[in-house]
């Protein structure tokens, strides 16, 4: 049975679209109308994305953490860069918990240090005898 969230259309980026975690490559950010059908225009700046047809509508929290990941106010900078999605069931709106997504930078896998690398398995080798003894001589 579906979830009564799962029943909600929505042109705009869900909790539910993202769950734990999703890497997207940012394609731009533009203003688009977040009214309701029917409701005034209502426009907020969003995140489009080349692996989704739906944007992402940044919050003021977002758009700081976004400046932060970026390293840059102007959002030109942010186009082709990676960016994390993710649900954080922390998130409060009208003084409750709601969840919401949150964004963060992709994890750099680092290198492992010469000492923590893993060793490689022996090699099964095959020991030759010699057929006289002259063959053990060193010389």
């Amino acid at each position: 049975m579906p979830k009564t969230s799962e029943m909600r259309e929505s042109k705009f980026l869900k909790q539910t679209d993202v769950g734990s975690g999703a890497l997207l490559t940012v394609t731009g950010c533009t203003q688009h109308n977040v009214a309701k059908e029917g409701a005034d225009p209502e426009n907020k700046w969003c995140l489009s994305f080349a692996e989704s047809e739906k944007p992402l509508v940044l919050n003021a929290t977002n758009i700081q953490l976004c400046e932060h990941i970026f390293g840059s106010d102007d959002t030109d900078d942010w186009t082709g860069k990676k960016i994390v999605l993710y649900t954080d069931p922390t998130v409060s709106y009208g003084g409750k918990l709601v969840g919401g997504i949150r964004v963060r930078a992709p994890k750099i896998r680092k290198p492992l240090p010469e000492a923590q690398k893993p060793i490689p398995a022996a090699l099964p080798t095959e020991r030759v005898l010699p057929d006289d003894d002259d063959d053990l001589a060193p010389f």
